[in-house]
């Protein structure tokens, strides 16, 4: 029989696992006000560092676009466990359907209208057509997709993040760009390789 004193342990061990996941489940905190990146010193921080100037005007072309503001591009904000998205919208546009592994993300339409997708973990799928001014939250790790179903109008957006540096899997990327054979593909989505092929195809020209 266990001893009362093996399962305190054991319960004890559990609940310091948990917190301890729970802490590593958001963004580190920091010891300091802001964090210098190792090639500068406290002394040569200006206000320039925390100023970063956002270029969105892309490369054109049909398909939705983004443009990231993270602690990759911004490293003021490192530590800081924000960062922010701006997209793009030409007429008749989508953003791919995605994941952010490690941060929510609050979306706000800026101009025009967008019609945003989300499915849970029980495959549930909630729709929304947004306009100007409308915020939609895309919860962390869940499958989402934004699309301008206007033909006539562009439009556009800001997403916020809480990360520094939330991650983005991008579905179509990740199954059928990364290499997987095709054959394996053909199986899992039950169909066969030339379909797997002609998916791929479509995927072989960078969006931005």
């Amino acid at each position: 029989m266990v001893s009362f004193s093996f399962k305190f342990t054991l319960l004890s061990l559990l609940a310091i696992f948990a917190n301890s996941w729970m802490a590593i489940a958001r963004d580190p905190d920091t010891l300091t006000d802001f964090i210098v990146p190792s090639n500068l010193t406290g002394s040569k921080i200006t206000g320039d560092f925390f100023t970063y100037h956002l270029n969105t005007t892309g490369n054109g072309g049909p398909d939705a676009r983004e443009t990231d503001v993270t602690m990759d591009e911004f490293p003021a904000l490192n530590g800081q466990g924000v960062s922010l998205a701006v997209y793009t919208f030409p007429p008749r546009s989508a953003y791919p359907t995605h994941i952010h592994p490690r941060a929510s993300e609050l979306f706000l339409v800026t101009k025009g209208k967008v019609e945003v997708g989300l499915v849970d973990t029980a495959n549930k799928l909630y729709t929304k057509p947004l306009q100007a001014g409308d915020v939609f939250l895309f919860p962390k790790g869940l499958v989402h997709y934004q699309y301008n179903a206007l033909a006539g109008a562009s439009a556009s957006a800001v997403s916020f993040f809480g990360s520094a540096s939330p991650g983005e899997v991008s579905l179509p990327t990740t199954l059928f760009a990364t290499g997987i054979d095709d054959a394996i593909l053909a199986k899992i989505f039950k169909t066969d390789v030339p379909t797997i092929q002609k998916l791929k195809s479509g995927l072989a020209t960078p969006r931005f």
